[in-house]
């Protein structure tokens, strides 16, 4: 039996963060991004000591959905991979890195993303279509979730007062890709 194709989409933008990669790092972890994510509220089904150690599964809510998470790479305050599931929907991985920069940070973030059937390929297509604004919308949650923790005695470390701009990159068109079996984790 064939299966059918799939959307898949690989997409990239940056960040410019105000802070020392480090600190910046921390507002990408697991419950780091509570900082600056009205609603992100990870659960973690088996805690550990360490969130960010390759093989830790947490899961999300957005409205009547749940994504289901694993990290699958991490470069203590450098880098940080995640697997990421929306079963029946879309499957990929989210990575982000951090690379100093005179003013700070430039924090690359990679969608890397397939959906899972026909009925979720348009919103895949529209989360790419509105992935400039997507990250846009983190600049502006970093920049003032940073700004307000520095007022009150950053838990990031000294000196955590920052901003953050945007760059983004149109990735290549959405194409269609067969589904069948890869061994490639999508989001």
């Amino acid at each position: 039996m064939d299966a059918l194709p799939s959307r898949h989409a690989r997409l990239t933008g940056t960040i410019e963060i105000a802070l020392a990669p480090g600190q910046a790092f921390t507002l990408f972890t697991p419950t780091g991004e509570r900082a600056w994510a009205p609603g992100w509220d990870p659960q973690f089904p088996s805690p550990g000591t360490d969130e960010t150690e390759p093989g830790t599964v947490f899961r999300t809510d957005h409205g009547d959905k749940q994504s289901i998470w694993a990290v699958f790479h991490r470069d203590p305050g450098k880098s940080i991979g995640y697997v990421v599931t929306t079963p029946g929907e879309r499957c990929g991985l989210v990575t982000v890195n951090c690379q100093p920069t005179p003013n700070g940070t430039k924090a690359t973030v990679v969608y890397d993303l397939t959906s899972l059937s026909p009925d979720a390929d348009a919103e895949l297509e529209l989360f790419a279509a509105n992935y400039p604004s997507f990250l846009s919308h983190w600049q502006h949650a970093i920049a003032w979730a940073t700004e307000e923790t520095a007022n009150r005695s950053c838990p990031l470390g000294p000196g955590c007062k920052g901003s953050a701009s945007i760059v983004t990159e149109a990735g290549a068109p959405l194409s269609e890709s067969s589904s069948a079996s890869t061994a490639s984790p999508e989001t």
